[in-house]
């Protein structure tokens, strides 16, 4: 849970005791020390003042056992980020008028959805009810680390299941509208989803460590922190390499710390899209997610302790977990970890690290 400080008495306690300020220890790493303590194996971030310093802390190690220390920004796998490179794809068609917000992706993919009458802005959204695919899929087995999947065959395991609420009624976070807009960028281009990704997003964005892994590449190309997954008996078995295609248009990615606090403010500050289309993505609704988190259309708000709020995403798979929050006066963070939280109190300790990046 995100923590909410007065950010007047912390400001001027700052301003009272410049040359303590200057000598306390930095909170982010002190976070990612606890972090390690509480059993994530390594733990990264990349964290941006509003002045454009940078600092790239670590804790813990990158393998078990070898004392090695975590890399600076190494690459991690960033799972649900990749949504938002998805969102932006679709809201970047349109803006090019190849594509309608409010049209029922039925217009575009003629019976794919089995006359289910959802529109494109609730499939970004998460307002569409299609139920969550990964939800009904054993990912912590390792039978099928290396299995490969395709997208049809991942959003025919959603729709084989009840919606969970009648289209633009409720909000509910689902894997498989993502699945679906991956399937409308590729209808709608012509051209495969990693391709448009790479060259409407991340060549955009200068991102020079993110990218689509291609098909049965289950490695991590460049410097990487290992990631784990801990078994039934409470091994923790090495994850890194591993088949991501369950994930597809909503969670296959992989990248930096750095490069996603870049694409995020890349987002922010009006370099992917037309101001139309960001306010549309800027558009939000309520959701349960964490305390105060909004989600507009593959867009993440959360309230900062220190007043305002961050904007970004995160991701989750098996080995790694991302938060990223960027500001609107050039703050930004990611904080990575080296295993799924196992517990809820674990996810809050993460978010409250980018809390603190952001806050401090």
């Amino acid at each position: 849970m995100l923590k909410f400080v007065a950010a007047a008495l912390a400001a001027t306690v700052l301003a009272a005791q410049p040359a303590a300020a200057a000598s306390a220890p930095d909170p982010v790493r002190r976070d990612l020390a606890r972090l390690v303590a509480d059993g994530f194996p390594g733990a990264l971030a990349v964290v941006r003042d509003e002045r454009g310093h940078v600092r790239k802390p670590t804790a813990g190690v990158a393998r078990i056992g070898t004392g090695r220390p975590v890399p600076a920004d190494g690459q991690v796998r960033i799972g649900s980020n990749t949504k938002t490179f998805v969102a932006v794809v679709v809201l970047q068609l349109v803006a090019e008028h190849r594509v309608r917000l409010d049209d029922p992706v039925e217009r575009y993919l003629p019976g794919l959805l089995h006359g289910r009458k959802v529109t494109v802005r609730q499939i970004l959204q998460h307002t569409s009810g299609l139920a969550n695919y990964t939800e009904h899929m054993p990912l912590n087995d390792l039978a099928i680390r290396y299995r490969h999947f395709q997208p049809r065959e991942l959003l025919e395991i959603g729709l084989a299941q009840p919606d969970t609420f009648a289209p633009g009624t409720s909000w509910a976070y689902s894997n498989t509208n993502y699945i679906v807009a991956g399937l409308l960028v590729e209808k709608v281009t012509g051209r495969p989803l990693a391709g448009e990704i790479t060259r409407r997003v991340i060549r955009k964005a200068g991102l020079r460590h993110t990218y689509f892994p291609a098909d049965g590449e289950t490695w991590i190309r460049g410097r990487h922190p290992q990631g784990y997954l801990r078994q039934e008996d409470g091994e923790l078995v090495d994850i890194t390499d591993l088949d991501p295609s369950w994930g597809w248009a909503a969670g296959q990615m992989i990248g930096t710390p750095s490069d996603l606090n870049a694409f995020f403010s890349a987002l922010l500050d009006g370099k992917l899209l037309p101001a139309a289309q960001l306010a549309e993505m800027r558009r939000t609704v309520a959701t349960d997610m964490w305390p105060g988190a909004r989600y507009g259309l593959g867009l993440i708000s959360s309230p900062l302790s220190c007043g305002g709020v961050a904007w970004g995403h995160g991701g989750d798979i098996p080995g790694y977990e991302t938060r990223t929050g960027v500001t609107g006066d050039g703050r930004a963070a990611t904080v990575a970890v080296t295993m799924m939280p196992e517990t809820e109190q674990a996810a809050d300790a993460v978010l409250d690290t980018v809390d603190d990046a952001l806050c401090s």
